[in-house]
């Protein structure tokens, strides 16, 4: 690294944090006009309401526009440089036009490992803040959610083990209380085993599941064995959490939770799993985008244009529109229809390494 490569990764990184900071308050300030009745509803004090909402909402709101901030820093920094000249000169002095981007290398790889720890655990930290007090405070008083969601009662049917099948009728996750239930143990495609109770509920003390009213009956070539309880305890491989319906699910989970979560999910038989695939998937991916849009910016906006910083910009916006489209599309064919998750996760990564290498061929040396 010599002094010229310091001097532009410090425009950099300074342009970089002083945009993202900029927006952090007009976020939080547009959030606030927004929510302002349901902090009221919610009687909480500011004290309370920074602590329990925006300690989550900061981290989450950077974190989602993290790579587009990235862009815009490089594309604004880069070509007030091109429009002093300052390019030109250094590539005139006889440096490469691969070694004036070393630099934007060396900066992008800084982001995007900052990017991806935060991704795999102090995001999904943060969203357990903001998701608990959404779900308290905000989605509670949505008339909408209201008529939709009007009872906390459903049933679940689930694949307990390889060889176990259950349905449990009228759970409550209040009161973490169903019932009737069954569970259905299959043995190469027959029944050898139906377990059928009135009720079933989660006690606290022994961390197990308690069944009531339970009938037992084991199916043997010639006969059955019918036995009966009138309390069992059992110790599932699921708790009340897995039962629970929490949109907020696959942001609130660190990636080695998300990765257990999704390995239970398909043990059960579940399905749309493909939206829990995308999310594991694209806090990987997201760090090759920061990079990616990293040396784009830096293609893109080292040409020294007519019209300045007003053309790159508008070039820069359009391309993060494409990216962001293509990321929509890939995802909505990967949760909607059959695409691989970790295929429409990575296919705007994919893409774009191709328009880089395109206006890397391109770009004036």
């Amino acid at each position: 690294m010599k002094k010229i490569d310091w001097y532009i990764l410090k425009k950099f990184l300074t342009t970089f944090f002083f945009a993202i900071f900029l927006f952090t308050i007009i976020a939080v300030v547009v959030d606030i006009s927004e929510k302002t009745d349901d902090f009221v509803k919610s009687r909480l004090g500011v004290g309370r309401i920074i602590t329990e909402y925006y300690f989550g909402f900061i981290p989450h709101i950077v974190a989602l526009l993290f790579p587009l901030f990235v862009f815009i820093a490089v594309i604004f920094f880069t070509s007030k440089m091109a429009g002093k000249s300052e390019i030109i000169a250094i590539l005139a002095s006889g440096t490469g036009y691969a070694r004036w981007l070393r630099p934007y290398w060396v900066g992008g790889i800084i982001l995007a490992v900052i990017l991806w720890f935060a991704n795999q655990y102090v995001v999904p930290r943060a969203n357990q803040v903001r998701g608990s007090f959404e779900a308290r405070y905000i989605d509670g008083n949505s008339s909408y959610n209201a008529l939709v969601n009007n009872t906390s009662s459903y049933n679940i049917y689930l694949r307990v083990d390889s060889f176990t099948y259950a349905g449990i009728l009228n759970y409550d996750t209040l009161s973490k209380r169903g019932g009737p239930v069954f569970f259905y143990q299959v043995v190469n495609n027959q029944v050898v085993q139906n377990t059928r109770a009135e009720g079933i509920f989660w006690d606290t003390a022994t961390r197990k599941w308690r069944l009531e009213s339970l009938i037992d009956r084991k199916v043997k070539p010639l006969q059955e064995q019918v036995s009966s309880e009138a309390n069992r305890l059992m110790n599932f491989n699921f708790t009340p959490y897995d039962l629970s319906r929490d949109k907020y699910t696959k942001d609130k989970l660190t990636s080695p939770q998300l990765e257990r979560f999704i390995k239970l999910e398909e043990l059960r038989g579940s399905e749309g799993l493909n939206e829990l695939r995308v999310e594991r998937y694209r806090r990987d991916a997201t760090c090759i985008t920061v990079l990616l849009l990293t040396l784009i910016g830096g293609v893109v906006a080292g040409r020294k244009v007519r019209g300045g910083s007003g053309v790159h910009l508008a070039v820069g916006f359009m391309t993060a529109a494409l990216f962001i489209i293509t990321d929509r599309f890939s995802t909505i064919f990967s949760t909607k229809g059959n695409l691989p998750a970790i295929v429409a996760a990575w296919i705007p990564n994919a893409i774009f390494v191709f328009v880089f290498i395109y206006l890397y061929r391109k770009a004036p040396k």
